[in-house]
Formats: C-alpha cells, sequence, structure tokens
C-alpha cells in the first residue's frame, strides 16, 4: 500500500472515531488507556520538535499494544538534549519524520483515553504537529498523571510529582530514563497505582478520574452523589434545598451530564458554589423534547423565584403602555391590560423600559403628558410645554377631540397594531435636525427613543400574531428518528409529545390533543403565557427544520408592519453600542 494512500484511509477511520469518543461513565476497570511520552529537542509546541513517541495501551492492568519509533526532527539536537535523553543526531536520520509516524500513532490512541505525565505538554506538541501537516486531531479524553497525584498523593506521602518521585513512591517495573518507551511503561505503573487509591475517594468512572484530577472545591466532591441516578433524557432539573425550596432551575437535552458538570472544574460561578452548599437533592422532570424543557423551566423559574436563577424571574413583572380612557388619551404604564384595551403596546421587562418607548412617542406625536383627566366642560390650566409648542393644549380646548384623535391617538393605534412609519419617519427626521445642529447628545437620546419604539412594536406584532391562533400543531424531526411535536394554543404550549420512528405522527398529535391543557383567548399579545415562553415557541416554529401540521386560523402579520424595520433597528444598536464602547476608559 502506498504512503499516500495509507494516509487518506488512516484519516478516514480518524473521522469516525472522533464522532464517537469515550463514554464518561465507563468504568476506569473497562478503560482503554493509550499511555503516551514524547521526547523533544525543547522549545515550544510549533508542529515539529519531537524526536521520539513511545505510547502504551492498557485496559484492565492488561498491556493490549505498544508503539515506540524515533522521529527525525528534521532540525539539529541541542546538545544539553542529546546528554539528558542519549538521543544523537546520527540515531535519527535514518528515522522517519513526524508526518510518516501520525498516521500510525493517530490509529493507535483511537476510541482510548490519552494518558500522559503532564500532559498539556505532550498533547501540545501532538496537536500541533497534526495541524501543521493536516491531520485531524481526534480530541480525545485526556488523563494527566501529575495532576491526578497531586490530588490523590499528599505532601507527607511524596515531596514532588515528578515521574522519578512516583516511579520510586508506587515501585514501578521499569524506571524512568528519558526515553519516550521507558517513561511512558513507567507511567502505566504509575497510573495504576493512582487508580488504586480513587476507589477511597468514590471515583469509579473515566469521567469521575478526569474531572477528580483537576481543581474541584470540597462540597462539588461531597455534594457529586446528588447527579447520581438522573436520566440521560431532555428535561428540567431543580436543585431543592433541605426544606425541599427550589434553589435553582435549569434545563438540558440530557439532565444527567448537565447536572454532572456543576461537580467539576468547569463551574467555576461564585454563587454555583453557594447553591451546591445549601442543595441538597436533585429533582428532575423529564420532558418530549428541547421546546418542553423550555417552557417548563420557565414556568417554574416564574412560580417559585428560585434565588439562584437570575433570568426569568417575576414575570408578573410586566408592564405595558397603553392610553388611557377619556376625551383626550394619554399614555399610561399599567400592570396589566383588560379585557376592553384596545391601543397598547408591550409588554416591557421594566417601568424604565415602557417609560423610554412613551418618551419616543411624545416625540413624534402631539400626546399630552399631563396625569389631569380632562373634561369637555372644564378648562385646566396649561402647562408648560403648551407654551413651548410640544402639547396642543386639550386642557384648554385648543383642540377638539377629534382633531387630538386624528393626530396624536390614531398615529399611536396604528404603530401599535399595524404600522408604525408615520412614527419612525417623525423621530428619523428629528434626530436628522438635531444632528445639523450639531446637537448630538441630544440625537443619541432620540436614537435610544426610536430604538425602544422599534423593538417593542416588532416584539408585540409577533406575539399578536402567534396568540391569535386558537390552535397550531408543528413537528421537527428527532435526533433519533420521529418526529417532535408540539400543540400550540393562544402563543402557550398545551402539549408535547414525540411520535416514534416509522410511524404516523398523526396518532400521537391526535393523543397530545386529547390530552392538552385548555388556553382561552384573553386580551394583549399574550394572553395565557409569558412573553418569554411565545417567544422561545416562536424560535422553535421558525426553525427552518420545523413543519406547521395544523392550523385553526392563518398566521400572518401585517403587510406593512413593525418587521419591515428590523434591519434599521440593528443599525441602531450597533451604532449604540459603538458609542458605548468609545466612551469607556
Amino acid at each position: 500500500m502506498g504512503g499516500a494512500e495509507y494516509v487518506q484511509q488512516a484519516l478516514a477511520g480518524l473521522g469516525q472515531a472522533a464522532g464517537g469518543g469515550v463514554d464518561p461513565a465507563l468504568p476506569l476497570y473497562a478503560t482503554t488507556f493509550v499511555v503516551v511520552d514524547l521526547e523533544t529537542t525543547g522549545g515550544a509546541p510549533d508542529g515539529g520538535g519531537i524526536t521520539e513517541i513511545g505510547a502504551v495501551k492498557v485496559r484492565g492492568g492488561e498491556e493490549l499494544g505498544v508503539l515506540a519509533t524515533l522521529v527525525n526532527p528534521g532540525v539539529p539536537i541541542p546538545p544539553f538534549i542529546t546528554v539528558l535523553t542519549g538521543i544523537t543526531q546520527a540515531m535519527l536520520i535514518p528515522a522517519p519524520p513526524i508526518e510518516q509516524v501520525l498516521p500510525s500513532f493517530l490509529e493507535f490512541v483511537a476510541d482510548a483515553v490519552l494518558v500522559a505525565h503532564n500532559a498539556p505538554y505532550d498533547v501540545g506538541f501532538l496537536k500541533a504537529a497534526c495541524a501543521r501537516h493536516g491531520y485531524r486531531w481526534p480530541n480525545p479524553r485526556v488523563l494527566d498523571t501529575a495532576a491526578l497525584a497531586r490530588r490523590v498523593l499528599s505532601r507527607d506521602e511524596v515531596p514532588n510529582r515528578k515521574l522519578g518521585t512516583l516511579s520510586a513512591y508506587f515501585r514501578t517495573a521499569t524506571r524512568p530514563t528519558h526515553r519516550a518507551l521507558d517513561d511512558a511503561k513507567a507511567t502505566v505503573d504509575v497510573l495504576h497505582g493512582l487508580i488504586a487509591r480513587l476507589g477511597g475517594h468514590r471515583v469509579d468512572t473515566v469521567g469521575e478520574a478526569i474531572e477528580f484530577a483537576r481543581a474541584v472545591t470540597p462540597t462539588q466532591r461531597r455534594k457529586r452523589h446528588l447527579a447520581d441516578g438522573l436520566p440521560k433524557v431532555p428535561g428540567v432539573y431543580i436543585f431543592r434545598a433541605a426544606d425541599d425550596r427550589p434553589l435553582y432551575v435549569g434545563t438540558s437535552g440530557d439532565i444527567a451530564t448537565r447536572v454532572r458538570s456543576y461537580f467539576t472544574a468547569a463551574e467555576k460561578r461564585a454563587r454555583m458554589s453557594e447553591m451546591l452548599a445549601a442543595a441538597e437533592r436533585v429533582e428532575a422532570v423529564e420532558c418530549a423534547h428541547s421546546l418542553e424543557a423550555e417552557v417548563r423551566e420557565l414556568r417554574l423559574i416564574g412560580a417559585h423565584a428560585p434565588p439562584y436563577n437570575r433570568r426569568s424571574k417575576f414575570p408578573e413583572r410586566m408592564v405595558w403602555l397603553k392610553l388611557t380612557d377619556g376625551p383626550y388619551p394619554r399614555l399610561s404604564v399599567v400592570r396589566s391590560l383588560a379585557p376592553g384595551d384596545e391601543a397598547y403596546l408591550g409588554p416591557f421587562g421594566s417601568q424604565r423600559a415602557a417609560e423610554l418607548a412613551a418618551a419616543g412617542f411624545h416625540d413624534a406625536l402631539p400626546l399630552r403628558q399631563c396625569t389631569h383627566r380632562l373634561s369637555l366642560r372644564t378648562v385646566t390650566p396649561a402647562c408648560a410645554l403648551a407654551e413651548l409648542g410640544r402639547c396642543p393644549a386639550p386642557c384648554e380646548h385648543r383642540i377638539t377631540p377629534g382633531e387630538y384623535a386624528a393626530r396624536a391617538v390614531d398615529p399611536f393605534r396604528a404603530a401599535t397594531a399595524t404600522d408604525p412609519g408615520s412614527v419612525v419617519h417623525a423621530l428619523l427626521a428629528r434626530i436628522g435636525a438635531l444632528a445639523a445642529d450639531q446637537r448630538y447628545e441630544e440625537a443619541a437620546v432620540v436614537r435610544s427613543r426610536l430604538a425602544a419604539v422599534l423593538r417593542a412594536t416588532v416584539r408585540m406584532q409577533r406575539l399578536t400574531a402567534l396568540a391569535g391562533i386558537a390552535e397550531l400543531a408543528a413537528a421537527r424531526p428527532a435526533a433519533r428518528g420521529g418526529w417532535e411535536l408540539a400543540l400550540v394554543r393562544h402563543g402557550r404550549l398545551a402539549g408535547a409529545g414525540v411520535s416514534p420512528p416509522g410511524v404516523h405522527p398523526r396518532p400521537t398529535i391526535e393523543l397530545i390533543r386529547a390530552t392538552a391543557e385548555t388556553v382561552p383567548p384573553g386580551p394583549g399579545p399574550v394572553p395565557r403565557a409569558s412573553a418569554e415562553e411565545s417567544e422561545r415557541i416562536l424560535s422553535w416554529l421558525e426553525r427552518p427544520e420545523t413543519r406547521l401540521v395544523e392550523m385553526s386560523s392563518g398566521w400572518a402579520s401585517p403587510a406593512a408592519g413593525a418587521a419591515r424595520f428590523r434591519d434599521l433597528l440593528s443599525k441602531i444598536e450597533s451604532a449604540a453600542s459603538h458609542q458605548l464602547s468609545t466612551e469607556r476608559p
């Protein structure tokens, strides 16, 4: 077989292996390890510099194979390296270059856990060599015996964690000599000695061993049993305190794997460490698919307000901007909508956001800003805004209710329900006028108000379109075959399920419909759900792979609606972000 052909076959096999990897739940006694050691010319890993590779494949204490070869680095060997290793320039002249050695080495380590002493050094040289010569690094799981020894052995047992020191402590059959194969064999015995010590730390799997070698806190080690027995399915997990209070709610496509990650070195958030200290158990809520899991997470967070969740809490704090009743309506920030409310905008996450949008409408439309309840019979003294020409003074009856409605009320209704064009163009004109007068700071303020108006109108019109559909059934291909199914009623997820592979999804849809939640209509764009829930559903429905199966009515948005200004909104937000970054010291 020619060299090029061999490399191509090796690369094809490598691509398949890289997709699988080693299951972190595999017991240590059943795990295949490849213990590797390199000799190099020194220096930084730049794709070359390797002079010798030694690797030993073991499983369950039994040696399965050995790979050892000198490597021609293509550069002279420094004299001190020859003194240290005994490898001379003459020994390396007939040796193959690293690009010829890599295919055999990569095939040797396939489907195994890579082990090395001070692993970052050896792995760094191997990855750089793969990158330089066009080989795909298989990204195996890596166990560092030096890091593991720092966790397992105390200073009273060994003064340091050098390979020679550990070899003497464990009385290895082969002593390290600064030659690759000898050092790899010594590392094999060190690995077995360390694994024997892991049982006392309740470390039984390869994933636990790799994480144990990293820097985890005593709380993480003490509480890692909370992840035992959790299902490897999509769903929601809830960390609960001793009194059963929810401390933290999260979601994942694999509950068991996600919860285990909280007890690894990758979890460095201080608030999570505090949460783990208070947690006494983890509850799993299995879900049909990711959308149901996301929705259940939002509902649980909204219902219980767990102290360690930062987002999605207190959905009841959402506010709305609506027109008041009466002959001369004004904008008011309210906590909820009544059945008779027709002209409104929202929901907003805070009163400040609502007030910013209101300021944008006040800049564009002659809406009164006073809070008096005006009468068609009694005149009320005008405020300073009337004197400045920023209010038509309905309080003094300078404008009729019909004229006020045509100039102020109707444009607001149109902006929220159909076309915000008149408001947008008025604000753009104001920004242009201020910029022409070099009043850039004031122009930036109006620009932020325009962004608030556009964000709110785009969002509400999207939500309104979904909430207006009494029932919608949708399907998305499941990763393992079959279909992920969702039944949505008035913007709320009413039912979810997965149809089996090879079976028509219709019976499953009918079963979901029969057991689905009843969702009556109501006022507003999110009558029976939170805005976040409806937006999660929209994101799921708008994915290219999602198929709409049935709808009780058409799904449509206004032809001249707020969505046509999305590009403008993106430009405004980008400009604001750039301005903020340049203003920071």
